[in-house]
């Protein structure tokens, strides 16, 4: 009797060994950064459609600073947990990412010229632990003012809202917006906020420098805070335009990168590189779809009449 046990006990352990094996054990990755509802359920889309399941057969840890004096700790909080890859939502997370690790592969989405801020050698060949997907081609300051002239014939000052904090504005301001202001001859008075609180003084400053519209930059401060930053454009009066199609919910007009695109295709690079391809024989993806969106019942509110040249391009037009 004893002998039947022993072999049903061992055959039990066999099957369970042998099921197991089949399934695979959970891989283990991390999300550092800010996503937003839409960006958020792209990301986990573009996973499922290539077969990873959350908390089936791969395990996510998530950590989003609220603070910049938190980046640090959250870094290295995912540096124990020894992922097998993290995702970088951002530049903001990249870069602190880039700095802790040259050894756990870094997958970075929406970041405005990765080369420029050191995270890669080039596109083509990324080289090193990181790869991703890029925001540096189409959203050129140029472009924006051209799409706010569009609606606000004779612009000449357009306010644009930065956050000192974020590299890529730093970037931007460095070096694009000085040669556009002069190519187009508008005046471009820069505001800033790095905070929530700091946004209604941003606004106020835009309007009492007597700004005809804003460009607001991407940014986790910006879309975190959609709401009160359309709120604010409402209340004083700038017709503004918006990187990222969530800002479209009352919103002017928004022109960029369809967002949603970009974070289903990480899951490509995830995928990938958990079947065992380096990040450095991946190479960075530019956006392949940009969308423009025009509210219609904003400009209304604002008085401005939308050209049917602008209406034509727009791929959704809000009534």
């Amino acid at each position: 009797m004893k002998r039947r046990e022993f072999i049903a006990a061992t055959a039990a352990l066999l099957f369970s060994s042998s099921r197991s094996r089949a399934q695979g054990t959970p891989r283990r990755i991390g999300v550092f950064g800010f996503l937003d509802p839409i960006a958020r359920e792209a990301w986990h889309g573009g996973l499922r459609e290539r077969g990873w399941i959350e908390g089936k057969n791969l395990l996510i840890e998530y950590r989003n600073a609220e603070t910049p004096d938190r980046v640090p700790t959250l870094v290295a909080e995912l540096m124990a947990l020894a992922p097998d890859l993290i995702v970088a939502s951002g530049p903001q997370a990249a870069l602190p990412l880039k700095s802790a690790t040259a050894t756990i592969p870094i997958v970075f989405v929406a970041v405005y010229d990765p080369v420029a801020l050191g995270l890669v050698q080039s596109l083509s060949r990324p080289g090193g632990n990181i790869t991703g997907l890029a925001t540096s081609a189409g959203v050129a300051v140029d472009k924006r003012i051209e799409i706010l002239r569009e609606l606000v014939p004779g612009a000449s000052k357009i306010a644009i809202l930065v956050n000192p904090g974020n590299p890529i504005h730093r970037l931007i301001l460095a070096e694009e917006v000085p040669s556009t202001a002069g190519k187009l001859g508008v005046a471009l008075p820069i505001v800033e906020a790095t905070t929530a609180e700091e946004l209604d003084t941003a606004f106020a400053s835009a309007a009492a420098q007597r700004a005809d519209a804003m460009i607001v930059f991407g940014d986790y401060l910006t879309v975190r805070q959609g709401p009160r930053v359309v709120a604010l454009a409402a209340e004083h009066h700038l017709p503004a335009i918006y990187l990222f199609r969530q800002f479209a919910n009352g919103g002017l007009v928004v022109y960029g990168p369809d967002i949603a695109d970009l974070y289903r295709r990480a899951g490509g690079y995830v995928d990938k590189i958990l079947k065992g391809t380096r990040p450095s024989d991946l190479p960075v993806e530019q956006p392949t779809k940009f969308e423009l969106v025009i509210n219609m019942k904003t400009a209304k509110a604002l008085g401005l009449t939308v050209p049917p040249s602008l209406l034509v391009r727009a791929d959704e037009v809000i009534e």
